[in-house]
């Protein structure tokens, strides 16, 4: 699997975060969906990598700086087609290997508390993210958890 830092800028890209907020639009109401669009991942705070195998698309996954000191995962997606391969574990590990690098001490993340959500609150939790409270600009909301990890 090849990981590269992408620009948004490929169809299968712009499809693959277009499924990604479906889902979240599925599963969580609007005052609790947090997911970035296109536009919110080509901010200069965000970092977005998308994953490749043979040529197809197969996740991605973002973080976005806080401050010099703090950053949040976002957009952690798995094509529909490449589910429970591993796909998502290897982005998260560069990811949080990409945060040590640039000096982070902490990484966060918000997802949802549903039953839909379960997967990735697994996959957190195997790799060391610990729930917390709300951080950055999130408040309490039954519908989302709150999780991070000291890197």
């Amino acid at each position: 699997m090849e990981i590269k830092l992408d620009d948004l800028t490929g169809p299968e890209v712009a499809a693959l975060i277009g499924e990604h907020l479906q889902s979240m639009a599925l599963h969580s109401p609007p005052e609790s969906m947090h997911a970035l669009n296109l536009e919110g991942l080509k901010k200069p705070e965000v970092s977005f990598w998308s994953a490749w195998e043979q040529g197809e698309l197969v996740g991605c996954g973002a973080l976005k700086e806080l401050d010099d000191r703090h950053a949040e995962i976002k957009s952690m997606r798995t094509s529909s087609s490449h589910l429970r391969k591993g796909v998502a574990k290897q982005i998260l590990g560069h990811i949080i290997e990409e945060a040590k690098q640039r000096g982070y001490l902490r990484l966060s993340l918000e997802t949802g508390s549903m039953e839909a959500f379960e997967p990735a609150r697994r996959l957190y939790e195997s790799v060391g993210f610990q729930y917390c409270e709300p951080f950055s600009d999130y408040i309490e909301d039954r519908n989302s958890v709150f999780m991070t990890m000291e890197l």
